[in-house]
């Protein structure tokens, strides 16, 4: 769990970022799940798009994300999305919380 100002600075790093993902039509299957978690695992913090044809509102993408891959959400406004997880790879620089 991260507190509101850890919040806060992930955000300010998150509006920087590009979306590296987009969750379309058939919604948030297992291979985007598996996708999410790759990225999540080599970045730590990502940005998702959310595509007007998906089933899903941006919310419910973050909801579930969040709860099948134990990641903490930062931010959902409109269709994006940012998400972050503390990557497990011990060779990688983590972002410093504060």
């Amino acid at each position: 769990m991260i507190t509101t100002k850890q919040r806060a600075f992930l955000r300010g790093l998150g509006n920087a970022l590009d979306p590296v993902m987009q969750v379309g039509k058939e919604g948030l299957g297992e291979n985007s799940l598996i996708a999410i978690r790759e990225l999540l695992d080599a970045r730590e913090l990502i940005k998702i798009k959310v595509l007007q044809n998906s089933p899903s509102s941006a919310r419910e993408v973050c909801d579930l994300a969040c709860k099948k891959l134990d990641a903490e959400p930062v931010q959902v406004i409109g269709s994006m999305i940012i998400l972050y997880k503390k990557s497990t790879k011990k060779s990688f620089k983590h972002i410093e919380l504060p």
